[in-house]
């Protein structure tokens, strides 16, 4: 039985290999055969990747931008804060001056 098994494994193997071999060769005729069509496959698909590609990358350098701005943002936020809470908070009181006796 294990060696029933073994072979089916290799015939799906070898059956697999072959479809992929076929549909290699298939491809390769066709191309040969009418590189005009294929040209314009690779122009075309060529052209969207190289276009997507583009704006993926912008997109990218835009969102990191962004991000730096809104950390210098939050930094400046919390700096006014922390200034607003200090100018809000009554500064320590002195004791009035005593006044000393004029008479020397």
């Amino acid at each position: 039985m294990a060696g029933e098994e073994g072979e089916a494994a290799k015939d799906r193997t070898a059956g697999w290999r072959e479809w992929a071999e076929d549909q290699w060769r298939r491809t390769r005729e066709h191309a040969e055969t009418y590189p005009y069509v294929w040209g314009s496959y690779i122009l075309v698909y060529g052209g969207l990747g190289v276009y997507l590609a583009y704006r993926w990358r912008k997109l990218r350098r835009t969102e990191d931008r962004v991000r730096v701005l809104q950390q210098r943002l939050r930094k400046l936020v919390e700096a006014e804060e922390s200034q607003s809470a200090a100018a809000a908070a009554p500064p320590p009181s002195k004791p009035p001056p005593v006044e000393k006796p004029s008479g020397s």
